[in-house]
């Protein structure tokens, strides 16, 4: 494995992050904390949460992964080891995705607070707030980083537009670079980040960091008919993938799967690890096993044939 550095940050990264909107939803603090343990043991590093997470489990009110997380970390003593990369703007109960300047800077507090960490190596805009002009938004980072309490920014689920009026206001006003973009993007999604997205990703040199890299589980085999989605909570959506097109990519993943002796949701990682722009897919896990599935896509170098095989069967 070789680290890639993200963007024009000094950030450097081993091409897969953790994801764990899963934390405080499908497993408890302690099985979090094995996966922490087990993920960093790996050498691997980057840790990717939000304030929201996972506010719409039961009994929840936001902020759970956040306060596992800030456990671990007060536990472990490997917040030097670790890049902990969250997310702001999501409804944590204010009824709207707000990316003002005032509530940005209360929400990092709060943030802050629950990681118990003095800062955030990598705060990132969750959703679009276009009611508030990206100047403000970046103004706000401009204070949290002017502070201490944040290195970089990113951002996330922007259209093309606003992220490049975000980039021009950076460049003519001397404010803050989002310097990743995390789209949505996996073998079965490929059209809303390539094209424009992507191109301007990589003109720009913004560090590309994946999230439903695994398509909410699809891609890992696991679904494969009616009778499947009983299997997790994720389940009930799962029929939304269940085309010719859809089959045909499970189709492929396997007869590559099967070439390289691995899981199926270990080569559709390692296929975006080979994307153009993409610096390291997110991707969770509920057990030590499927864990390891994720890290071995970081290993995992897929030949021309093979990568050439899931890029046709995924084509629209």
């Amino acid at each position: 494995m070789e680290k890639r550095k993200l963007g024009q940050s000094s950030l450097e990264l081993f091409p897969l992050a953790l994801g764990t909107n899963v934390f405080g939803w499908t497993i408890d603090e302690p099985s979090s904390f094995e996966l922490l343990d087990a993920f960093t043991g790996e050498g691997f590093s980057f840790i990717d949460t939000a304030d929201v997470y996972s506010r719409w489990g039961e009994g929840n009110k936001g902020g759970e992964s956040e306060t596992i997380i800030g456990n671990w970390l007060r536990k472990s003593g490997k917040r030097k080891d670790v890049i902990i990369a969250t997310k702001v703007g999501s409804d944590m109960g204010q009824g709207k995705i707000d990316l003002t300047k005032e509530y940005i800077i209360r929400a990092a507090e709060d943030s802050l607070r629950r990681l118990q960490t003095d800062t955030i190596d990598l705060y990132q805009t969750h959703f679009d707030d276009n009611t508030t002009p990206v100047e403000e938004t970046l103004a706000a980072y401009d204070q949290l980083i002017r502070e201490g309490k944040v290195r970089y920014i990113g951002a996330s689920n922007l259209t093309p537009g606003r992220l490049k009026d975000s980039l021009k206001a950076t460049k003519e006003k001397g404010l803050p670079r989002y310097e990743s973009f995390q789209p949505e993007y996996n073998l079965y999604s490929r059209d809303s980040f390539e094209g424009e997205l992507q191109q301007l990703c990589i003109r720009e040199n913004l560090g590309v960091i994946t999230y439903f890299s695994l398509a909410a589980g699809f891609l890992t085999g696991k679904y494969r008919g009616e009778a499947d989605l009983h299997k997790s909570k994720r389940g009930h959506g799962m029929d939304k993938y269940f085309t010719p097109r859809g089959f045909r990519i499970l189709d492929a993943l396997d007869q590559v799967a099967a070439r390289h002796s691995v899981t199926p949701a270990t080569v559709a990682l390692a296929w975006l690890i080979a994307q153009p722009g993409v610096t390291a897919p997110i991707s969770s896990a509920t057990s030590l096993k499927q864990l390891n599935t994720l890290t071995e896509a970081a290993k995992l170098q897929l030949d021309k044939e093979s990568l050439q095989q899931l890029t046709d069967a995924s084509a629209y």
